[in-house]
C-alpha cells in the first residue's frame, strides 16, 4: 500500500527531486545508475511504468487520488505519494503540473549504439538541438513515421528533461533511443564512422544549393539510411555535413526558406521511411 503524504513543507528535503534539483543533478552523469528523470501526466508516466522505468515517488494534487491518478498510484506499488491542492504543489514546482502528476522515476538504462543500431534500417541522428520541445516532437514524430530508433549527440538537450518527455507524449520510451557519444568530441567523428561502420549511409538535411531533393530514390533505396537533424537556426555543422553520404532538402513553395526542425522531421520521416 503506498504512503499517501500531505505536502506541508515546501522545504522538506524529500521534495527536492520536485522543486530544487537541476536537469544536470537530476542525470547524474557520474553515476548514471542514481540518475532520476520526472515524467509528467498520467499518459506520460503510463508509458514509462510500461517500458519498465521504476518509479520512486508521486506527486499528485489531491483531487487525483480518486481520479486519473488512482490507477497510477496502484501501478507503482509502495512508493511515497506527496499531494495537495493545485496551488500548494504549482508553489513547489513554480508551475501547474499537467493533469495534476509528477512522477520521480529512475533512468532507464540505455542500449549500446550497436545494440540499437543491429537491425536497424531508418535511424534519426539529432545534432546540437536544445530546445526541449523540439526533442520531444521530433521523437514523438520518430515513433509515428516508421524511424528505428533515434540517436542523440552529446551537444543535445537531454530527452529525459521533463519538458521534452512531456511533449513527446511518452513515445520516448516506444521508440529506443541512445547517445551517440559522451562528450562533445564524439562527434561528428568518431560517430559518424561508427555508423558507416554499421553500414548505414548518412543524409544530411540541410539547406544547400547542391542538395538532392527528398524525394530522390536514390534515398529511398538505402539499405540502411541515418537521417541528421541539425540544431534550431544554424542546422547541421558544415563539417558534419560534409562527410554525410547526401545532402537533402525539402522543396519550399512560396518562397519559404526552412521549416522548424520539428516539423521537418517529420517530413523527412515519413518520406525516407523503409518501403
Amino acid at each position: 500500500m503506498c504512503d499517501i503524504i500531505e505536502v506541508t513543507d515546501l522545504d522538506a528535503p524529500e521534495l527536492d527531486v520536485y522543486a530544487r534539483l537541476t536537469q544536470a543533478q537530476l542525470r547524474s552523469r557520474r553515476e548514471p545508475e542514481k540518475g532520476i528523470f520526472i515524467a509528467e501526466s498520467p499518459k506520460v508516466i503510463g508509458h514509462a511504468l510500461d517500458a519498465g522505468c521504476v518509479p520512486l515517488s508521486l506527486l499528485m494534487e489531491r483531487r487525483q487520488l480518486e481520479g486519473q491518478g488512482r490507477d497510477l498510484v496502484e501501478r507503482c506499488g509502495q512508493v511515497p505519494v506527496y499531494t495537495g491542492d493545485r496551488a500548494v504543489l504549482a508553489g513547489l514546482t513554480g508551475y501547474e503540473l499537467t493533469r495534476g502528476i509528477l512522477c520521480a522515476m529512475r533512468r532507464p538504462r540505455l542500449p549500446s549504439v550497436e545494440e540499437l543500431c543491429a537491425r536497424a534500417s531508418r535511424v534519426a541522428v539529432l545534432e546540437g538541438i536544445v530546445d526541449p520541445t523540439n526533442v520531444g516532437a521530433i521523437f514523438r514524430s520518430a515513433a509515428a513515421l516508421h524511424m528505428d530508433a533515434v540517436l542523440v549527440t552529446p551537444t543535445c538537450c537531454d530527452p529525459l528533461s521533463r519538458r521534452a518527455v512531456r511533449v513527446s507524449m511518452g513515445t520516448l520510451f516506444q521508440i529506443p533511443w541512445t547517445f551517440l557519444g559522451t562528450d562533445a568530441s564524439q562527434w561528428p567523428q568518431p560517430g559518424l564512422e561508427r555508423l558507416k561502420e554499421l553500414g548505414f549511409q548518412t543524409a544530411a538535411m540541410a539547406l544547400d544549393s547542391t542538395a538532392l531533393s527528398i524525394e530522390d530514390p536514390r534515398l529511398r533505396a538505402a539499405e540502411k539510411l541515418a537521417i541528421l537533424l541539425g540544431t534550431e537556426g544554424d542546422g547541421l555543422a558544415p563539417r558534419t555535413i560534409a562527410q554525410c553520404d547526401f545532402t537533402v532538402c525539402i522543396p519550399m513553395a512560396r518562397g519559404v526558406d526552412s521549416l522548424n526542425v520539428a516539423a521537418a522531421s517529420a517530413v523527412a520521416f515519413w518520406e525516407l521511411r523503409a518501403r
